[in-house]
């Protein structure tokens, strides 16, 4: 012993153990050496982080005059400290509520096994063995505080903890933090293994009909005295803080409560016990008043437990049973009536009683048992998710996905059922004017967002409906519906009144214009048009409408014919038939453009070709809304018509660019590459900026499948997209004559501005395997990897044929280059979502954003397209070793350090210390011993085995065993029966993953 501690020791010694003139808070401070800067004696008392600190003093190991760490000593200066933590309880009363809430299970630990020993019990001695009557009340009441506070930290033990989020890395902090983690299960482990004694200790203790006594600072004074100046009051019945008997039945009900429910999960009988012990602590609590206890109890927690007991046990009392909707909803789940489960749901649509997460979890338990196989609960799924849906709008909630998901196949039943249940859940004389607000706006959007006009004129024609809407909003509702669906074309009903009106001047002009507005007959429009100049000659009918829109390159043009008539008549019906063209209308598009080329060739060349080109581009969309979808080749005759607008050389003819990037993108999606190549005018390659884009496109396409990739023209249509994406720097000079920098600017050196280049790439994805597609997104790619900050690369195909570096790096504006990456991406998976070359690049997107449960995602589908759902083995150029290191990464920063050990296998070369790294973390998210099954390496299943050993983990020890005894993965194996049982842990594994983050 050093001599500091000998004088601290002698020190000790000599002080007497009583404090003779001072208050008992300075002698405790004074007798523990601890310094706590205070002045005075503090009237507040004492804090329960004392008891910590004095116990903390009295348990530390002494180190002998060899340097070896000894036990603390059982010295008097250590006593001492015991008794001041004993003594901080005692005046707190020793309320379990206030210590569990201040102090760690090994603190509290030690704090009752000392009140234990104090209170002269046996070390060793088996609670169940000891008859609590005939010993004294202080030794009774120490052992069921022990035995009390072992079952509630049982049970506070199965509670979900939320982890604490860690601060900067300490590494004695860490060292600490372990220690007192594995102190703490191995409390645990000995207290659950002695549960069932402590249960039947407390059940003893309700036997006991008497009062019973704690001790208090004072009866510990006298405990610490010599033994020959006890005076034998610490034994007798009046020694100590008194608690009576109801007391202690009301504290013990409610503690063997709390385990037996807990229990009851494995065990449905228990809860029953559980239900009676609840209930008869609310008897005491109701009889003595929850201010007489001395120890607290959580009334609002009592009851929640005394609900859920009433839901989960059967009542003899049925007019009680039925007096809480949970316990009826719990008997239809239980018995399968889902009649009176929907009934249920549909009352409390009125009274609003159920919470809305427990409707949920009815609902996603009934998804459950659907999704097992049981078809009958579809519909009543779908009941119960419309009656949670309307309870939702009428509560101003967002409605639920599940409803939407279950309402895209709707029937007249569903919709039935569904006016039904609005109709009853809301009472429309007392309604307030804001639920009736919501209820309407709910059925509104559920009209326009049917496609069936039957369902909707079901909704429209309901007497709640009509009630809710007025007239004016009815027939808005039906305008948009009609102006929606493809089914109905405004334009296309019969008037008819049309067909009644005498070609005379008494007819009403207004009547007329109206005609003009809605028809789509070329004919019938020409007939409108003759009467209308025949009764005034003043009007210009082509401006009647605001929806009538002619590009400027042709209205010139056509403002210039001298007729009015014909000016009328030319102007409609191409404005018309550019009105039908935009809204996929193209049989009546065609209709008036061939009215209108029959009526200008007639008298003017240029719009003839001008209608020529229009026709052409209606042509190309046809046939791409049409036979192209199915991948079905233009006609011969289409194609030599684009080709021929490409080359025609007519002068002062308007042209629209739309028409030019069409017929390119045209070409270009059809593969008509060797054209763009090789037999495309040089003039137009030089004057039209989209001829030439796809020149660039069609030459590097053309040679990207033949053996030797192409770098002469892949490196043209790099440059161009690079200027393409580059920004210039606008300057200014001040008046001081320094040069200020203003803003970036698009570049004009490209041959065309970033936003119509996106707007062209838009237009060329159209097949199902678009090489164009992949060709610009692998330059956008590798452009993207180009500059000096990127970290993280994105892969993609044929990324080698592009430049590696640019010249001047701060002329590309990089920003607009990630942006169009994703946008790119996002495209090409609407076009196909299993080309899992996209899907890496999609998932090193989020990689390199640090996205990385989306990234999982994305990694994990790219290996499902190309295998079967992992059936098969992914192909070696998929999940390369650079993707499984990322997925690695992805798993270790999601916390999942098992799924970090097994995906470690799938490199070409194991990489054991990242595997035994991630094995060493205890703080995993993932399943952890659930997963050793799939593991085939023996070097790291024999880590898993010493690493549980060396924790004392026995169980999961076990579980690696298993796992490394199994016969194919001997050693002595063959190479190809090695090989099968590491496939088939691969395939099991990634199919795991995949239904994780899928």
């Amino acid at each position: 012993m050093s001599a500091e501690a000998a004088d601290r020791e002698a020190a000790t010694s000599s002080r007497p153990c009583t404090p003779p003139q001072t208050s008992w808070f300075e002698f405790l401070l004074e007798e523990a050496l601890l310094e706590q800067h205070l002045q005075k004696p503090s009237p507040d008392p004492p804090p329960v982080q004392l008891i910590v600190q004095f116990l903390e003093q009295a348990s530390k190991p002494s180190v002998n005059e060899q340097n070896q760490v000894q036990p603390p000593p059982d010295n008097k200066r250590n006593r001492i400290l015991k008794l001041l933590a004993l003594k901080v309880a005692a005046h707190l009363k020793w309320d379990l509520e206030v210590l569990e809430k201040s102090l760690s299970v090994p603190v509290l630990n030690m704090l009752l096994n000392e009140l234990l020993c104090i209170s002269k019990v046996p070390p060793g001695t088996k609670h169940v063995d000891v008859d609590l009557s005939s010993l004294p009340p202080t030794t009774a009441m120490a052992i069921l505080l022990y035995n009390r506070w072992a079952i509630r930290t049982i049970v506070q033990s199965s509670f979900p903890v939320k982890q604490v989020k860690p601060g900067p890395p300490q590494l004695n902090v860490m060292n600490q933090m372990q220690q007192e983690k594995e102190l703490t299960e191995n409390i645990l482990k000995v207290l659950k293994e002695q549960a069932a004694d402590s249960i039947l200790v407390l059940e003893g203790a309700l036997k006991l009909n008497k009062d019973l006594y704690v001790h208090t600072i004072r009866t510990l004074d006298l405990l610490a005295m010599e033994p020959g100046m006890v005076n034998g009051e610490t034994e007798s019945s009046t020694a100590g803080l008194k608690i009576s008997a109801e007391e202690i039945q009301c504290q013990v009900c409610y503690d063997l409560g709390a385990i037996y429910f807990q229990q009851g999960s494995t065990n449905a009988a228990v809860h029953e016990n559980a239900k009676e012990k609840f209930f008869k602590t609310k008897e005491l609590i109701a009889k003595n008043g929850s201010s007489s206890l001395h120890f607290t109890i959580d009334e609002e927690r009592l009851a929640g437990y005394c609900q859920a007991c009433g839901v989960l046990t059967s009542s003899s009392d049925d007019a009680s049973q039925q007096a809480t909707p949970y316990s009826q909803i719990h008997s239809c789940m239980k018995s399968g009536n889902y009649q009176d489960l929907v009934k249920i749901f549909l009352e409390d649509n009125v009274t609003l009683s159920l919470p809305v997460q427990f409707r949920q979890s009815v609902l996603r338990e009934l998804f459950q048992k659907a999704q097992q196989g049981n078809d009958a609960l579809d519909e009543v799924c779908f009941k119960v998710c419309v009656c949670n849906t309307v309870c939702d709008v009428l509560q101003g909630r967002t409605i639920d996905i599940q409803f939407c998901q279950l309402f895209l196949k709707p029937s007249k039943e569903k919709i039935d059922f569904l006016l039904e249940v609005c109709s009853r859940s809301i009472n429309l004389e007392n309604a307030s004017e804001a639920l009736k607000r919501k209820m309407a706006a709910f059925l509104k959007n559920l009209c326009l967002g049917l496609e069936d006009l039957q369902l909707v004129f079901m909704i429209s024609s309901h007497e709640l409906f009509i009630k809710l809407l007025k007239d004016e909003e009815r027939k808005l509702l039906i305008d948009q519906m009609r102006k929606r669906s493809p089914r109905i074309n405004l334009c296309t009903k019969p008037v008819t009144s049309f067909y009644d009106i005498p070609a005379s001047a008494s007819v009403n002009i207004g009547q007329l214009e109206h005609q003009l507005i809605l028809s789509v007959d070329p004919w019938r429009i020409r007939q409108i048009l003759i009467e209308l100049h025949g009764m005034t000659s003043e009007r210009q009918f082509w401006t009647i409408s605001n929806k009538w829109e002619v590009p400027n390159v042709y209205g010139n043009v056509i403002l210039g014919i001298k007729d009015n008539l014909t000016r009328d008549l030319v102007y409609i019906l191409m404005a018309k038939g550019l009105h039908c063209c935009a809204i996929k209308d193209f049989v009546h598009a065609k209709q008036l453009f061939a009215a209108c080329l029959e009526l200008v060739t007639e008298f003017s060349p240029k719009l003839r070709q001008v209608m020529l080109n229009e026709m052409l581009l209606l042509d190309i969309y046809t046939h791409e809304a049409g036979a192209g979808v199915s991948g079905e080749r233009p006609p011969s005759d289409l194609i030599s018509r684009v080709r021929g607008y490409l080359e025609m050389r007519v002068p002062d003819i308007p042209l629209r660019q739309v028409i030019a990037e069409e017929c390119v993108a045209f070409l270009l999606n059809w593969r008509e590459n060797e054209y763009l190549t090789m037999q495309v005018p040089l003039p137009l390659v030089q004057t039209n900026p989209y001829v030439k884009l796809g020149q660039l496109l069609a030459a590097t396409c053309k040679e990207l499948p033949g053996p030797k990739e192409s770098r002469r023209t892949a490196k043209d249509l790099w440059e161009v997209v690079v200027q393409i994406c580059s920004v210039s720097n606008q300057h200014k000079r001040g008046n001081d004559g320094r040069v200020s920098l203003i803003k970036h600017r698009e570049s004009t050196l490209g041959i065309m501005y970033r936003l119509e280049f996106c707007l062209f790439m838009g237009k060329l994805f159209f097949l199902q395997e678009p090489l164009v597609l992949t060709t610009i997104l692998s330059l956008f790619v590798k452009l993207h990897n180009v500059r000096e900050d990127i970290v993280n690369d994105i892969a993609a195909e044929h990324i080698s044929i592009w430049p590696s570096s640019i010249p001047n790096l701060q002329s590309v504006d990089f920003e607009a280059v990630a942006v169009t990456v994703k946008e790119l991406v996002s495209y090409a998976l609407t076009i196909n979502a299993n080309n899992h070359f996209w899907l890496i690049i999609q998932a090193d997107i989020y990689f390199a954003t640090n996205q990385y449960s989306a990234a999982l995602h994305y990694y994990l589908q790219a290996g499902a397209v190309c295998s079967d759902f992992f059936n098969k083995m992914v192909p070696p150029d998929v999940y390369t070793d650079q993707v499984i290191k990322r997925m690695i990464k992805c798993c270790s920063l999601l916390n999942c350090h098992t799924q970090v050990a097994i995906l470690c296998q799938f490199l070409r070369e194991v990489d054991y210390k990242t595997a035994f790294k991630a094995l060493q973390e205890q703080n995993s998210h993932d399943a952890m011993d659930s997963y050793y099954e799939y593991i085939w390496d023996v070097t790291i299943l024999e880590y898993l085995t010493y690493l549980h050993h060396k924790r004392g983990e026995t169980d999961k020890r076990q579980i690696a065993i298993k796992a490394i005894g199994q016969t194919e993965l001997n050693a002595s194996n063959p190479e190809e029966v090695l090989q099968l049982a590491a496939q088939r842990r691969k395939k099991k594994f990634l199919q795991a993953m995949a239904k994780l983050y899928f």
